[in-house]
């Protein structure tokens, strides 16, 4: 490896530079998808820092492509445990993490909700006393789980005068809420009722998590990857200095454009030529959420919309890696249907993409009595 001279004359070495292949390998290995993982799915929840879950059944088919063996009803069995919790935080949207994440998570993420909650409601909040709304309505959940508009119309009786959605979402920005079972329960989910993270776990937030340790974990989970990625993926804003601080524990690379990445050095970085079988991810996975630059997963732009109408996406198909297509599943009386949207009309992985698709509608469309996949 090259090496260059500081002023004072010591050796400084040059960072490796990766190209996209190396990236996604990467990326691929962290959020484990290049082979499924034995990991349990409390720890592989950890390990990922959590599961993006605006979509309440989306957590079951991203664990489902990442462990093996993984059945559905361990994740309903840790939602109903509270070893799990949903809630916002990342970009101030819906996650899905451990009860420990939760605590020491949801601090870190309450500048993101508050900024989110000015952005969308601050006029209609003008001039009132945000502490006084947030006590109001943590007693109003921890009497009884809640959903948002329940939550609204309960504070309008102290705030007649003010929008009862606002009033609401100020609560979400400045009380931890978890959505509580059944909602995010297979084949059970409920509406989207409630509850603060004290009262559901019965322990408190933490009062002075380390953004440090947690910025440590996204690069072990999603590096090798820029400050901006980091901020893209936790809606946090100034966090170069606390990368700078955390640099001597961390190993350095460039991207083609030369824009320099952070990752921990025992992370794996296998080779961009690594076979990868194809995947099925879910609406808005982690692997598509996790970085401002998705040159690592959309080798090619697709020539059509991920993102709909409405920021509705659909599940995305990966082929060698990298983002082909995407999936949905329809449902016809006892028939269950998978169509497959391909982007290109490369059909070498069409046997092991149907093999794929067909397991995973066996699973998510179990009642069906016939399943069907149309490419």
């Amino acid at each position: 490896m090259p090496a260059s001279r500081t002023r004072q004359g010591t050796a400084r070495r040059t960072p490796d530079r990766l190209g996209p292949r190396a990236l996604n390998r990467a990326l691929l290995a962290r959020q484990l998808l290049l082979r499924r993982s034995k990991t349990a799915p409390l720890a592989a929840i950890e390990h990922l820092l959590g599961l993006q879950a605006q979509v309440p059944n989306a957590p079951y088919i991203a664990l489902w492509s990442r462990l093996a063996h993984f059945q559905f009803d361990e994740l309903a069995a840790l939602l109903t445990a509270r070893r799990v919790v949903r809630l916002a935080l990342m970009r101030s949207t819906i996650h899905l993490v451990s009860a420990a994440d939760c605590v020491t998570l949801r601090p870190l993420m309450e500048t993101v909700l508050v900024r989110a909650l000015r952005g969308t409601f601050g006029r209609r909040l003008s001039g009132v006393d945000l502490e006084a709304v947030a006590a109001a309505g943590r007693a109003v959940v921890e009497a009884q789980p809640r959903t948002l508009g329940e939550l609204g119309a309960a504070l309008s009786t102290q705030w007649p005068e003010r929008d009862p959605e606002a009033l609401s979402n100020a609560v979400r920005a400045l009380v931890p809420l978890v959505q509580v079972p059944p909602r995010g329960i297979w084949g059970d989910s409920g509406v989207a009722a409630s509850t603060s993270a004290e009262k559901w776990l019965g322990r408190r937030v933490a009062a002075k998590p380390s953004i440090g340790a947690m910025l440590l974990r996204y690069f072990g989970a999603f590096g090798p990857a820029s400050v901006r990625d980091a901020q893209a993926w936790s809606g946090l804003t100034q966090l170069r200095e606390v990368v700078e601080q955390l640099r001597p524990q961390l190993r350095t690379f460039t991207d083609e454009d030369g824009i320099e990445l952070f990752d921990v050095p025992e992370a794996p970085r296998p080779s961009g030529e690594m076979d990868v079988p194809p995947r099925f991810l879910p609406e808005f996975d982690n692997v598509w959420l996790g970085h401002k630059d998705r040159a690592r997963v959309l080798a090619a732009k697709p020539g059509r919309e991920l993102v709909g109408s409405g920021g509705f996406m659909s599940g995305l198909v990966l082929l060698d890696g990298f983002v082909a297509g995407r999936w949905k599943v329809a449902r016809r009386q006892r028939k269950a249907t998978m169509a497959i949207e391909r982007f290109s009309a490369t059909k070498r992985d069409t046997p092991a993409l149907a093999e794929e698709g067909l397991r995973l509608l066996r699973v998510v469309a179990a009642v069906a009595d016939e399943h069907d996949v149309q490419i």
